[in-house]
């Protein structure tokens, strides 16, 4: 489902960027059908665009990191800081977001069947086969049509009920129901977009004024069809299924519009505005899309090669750089961290016992280590058992405490062919006694399901981030 909401939200995005273009260029023209199949390709390219995504090609070094696992809290006053709360929260973010929007689309698409359901029964119950014209009375409004039927109201006088009959004629030979059933599906699904109403309010505009116009060229006079507007504007109840002839909100604006003078042919030119905005926004978002995808370390298609098979051993120096990494080793030669915020030694003048950890050679497995395989390596008990097991091991290091060490390590180690962890590294170390404490944690983690690339077990990378806090 959470897919499918970064799809609408990409849909979104794409309709705002039409609007844009015409409200700016072409709102303002009198090329009426123009502007109409603008609104509607608009609308059904909003919906088809999203799913195009270009490779924009990135850095890959930070990849080498593996999967990234997420950030792991350590504090003196709460050790088990949720983390695992923290994925429960955001799930429950997610399901509360995913019950707001169906909401939504539950509440919009009942008040577009109630309406339509409302006119088909009075379809049902006294249409005139003959002339498709049905009389009313309850209803506030002079007339309307929808599903290729006129409803005009009984009260109005013969004379004015021909015209009007004439105007929503119009908007049946032009098929702008149809239209109307497309802008009100996407409020339905878009209800959050506000475009999508500008759009609905605009494709309405564009009807009327393709009905006025063709009501004028009939031969009906302007003076008496606006006199005939203006005696119908009050008490108007608008259908979301149907167009209205005396829209109360476009009436100004249709009166402009019958006299206004008629846009060149060349004005239709302006559509193609809309191409590079197109593709200016598929690359964004296809760029955007690949950030998220690096800054998550879930890159595609990248491997790095086997590492050498020795110990990995932590020194007891207190050096920035925590970690005696292996040689011939160009993932972790060309990793450059940034300096950590936040981080105290401590004074040289104090002992401090530092131990050191060793870590196992990896067992001899296939050559390829891989970040991304088809089928990802598998904790017992999924995500969450996994952060609940790091948590209920993890300390904060009493000496570490006591001379003021804290800030965030990055633990890296491979999930290999057997289900087994090992080469575990730390690739950004702060100080031994909080490395050590990082590398112990992980080397207690239990046999994992390992990773598959097409079908064959294989070692998959991951990397952890743990984050020492002093209170």
């Amino acid at each position: 489902m959470n897919a499918f909401l970064i799809y609408l939200l990409k849909s979104a995005l794409f309709l705002a960027g039409f609007y844009t273009i015409y409200f700016l260029f072409l709102s303002r023209d009198t090329q009426y059908s123009r502007n109409r199949a603008f609104i509607l390709l608009s609308v059904i390219f909003s919906f088809l665009l999203p799913v195009i995504s270009l490779n924009i090609k990135e850095n890959s070094t930070v990849a080498y990191i593996g999967k990234k696992l997420s950030e792991i809290i350590v504090s003196t006053e709460s050790p088990r800081l949720t983390e695992a709360g923290r994925i429960e929260s955001t799930a429950d973010i997610n399901t509360l977001q995913v019950k707001i929007y169906l909401s939504g689309v539950i509440f919009f698409g009942l008040k577009f069947i109630t309406d339509a359901a409302t006119l088909l029964v009075l379809i049902a119950r006294k249409s005139d086969r003959k002339k498709r014209v049905i009389r009313f009375r309850r209803f506030n409004t002079p007339g309307f049509s929808a599903f290729g039927y006129i409803f005009i109201k009984s009260t109005l006088s013969d004379r004015d009920a021909d015209e009007i009959i004439k105007h929503e004629q119009a908007h049946l030979n032009r098929f702008h129901f149809f239209d109307i059933l497309l802008i009100e599906i996407t409020k339905a699904i878009q209800w959050f977009n506000p475009f999508v109403y500008l759009f609905n309010k605009s494709l309405r505009a564009v009807h009327e004024y393709q009905a006025d116009s063709d009501c004028i060229n009939s031969g009906m006079g302007v003076t008496g069809y606006r006199n005939l507007m203006m005696n119908t504007l009050l008490n108007t109840r608008i259908f979301v299924t149907s167009n209205s002839f005396s829209n109360p909100s476009l009436i100004r604006k249709r009166m402009l519009m019958m006299t206004k003078k008629r846009s060149a042919e060349t004005s239709n030119l302006k559509i193609v505005l809309a191409v590079p905005l197109a593709i200016a926004l598929i690359i964004l978002i296809s760029a955007c899309e690949k950030q998220l995808k690096v800054k998550s370390q879930v890159p595609e298609n990248v491997v790095s090669n086997k590492f050498q098979e020795n110990p990995v051993e932590i020194n007891t120096s207190p050096l920035p750089r925590t970690t005696t990494q292996p040689e011939n080793t160009p993932e972790q030669r060309t990793m450059d961290y940034p300096a950590e915020e936040n981080v105290t030694n401590p004074e040289p003048d104090k002992a401090v016992n530092f131990q050191t950890t060793k870590i196992a050679p990896a067992e001899e497995a296939p050559g390829k280590v891989f970040v991304v395989v088809e089928e990802m390596p598998g904790f017992p008990g999924g995500d969450k058992a996994l952060m609940d097991f790091i948590y209920e091991k993890i300390q904060y290091p009493e000496e570490a405490k006591k001379n003021n060490i804290q800030g965030r390590v990055v633990v890296r180690f491979c999930i290999n062919y057997k289900g087994t962890v090992d080469r575990i590294t730390v690739i950004k170390g702060i100080h031994p006694l909080l490395d050590n404490e990082a590398v112990r944690v992980i080397s207690l983690l239990p046999k994992w399901e390992p990773g598959k690339q097409a079908g064959k077990p294989v070692n998959v990378w991951y990397s952890v981030p743990i984050n020492f806090q002093l209170k």
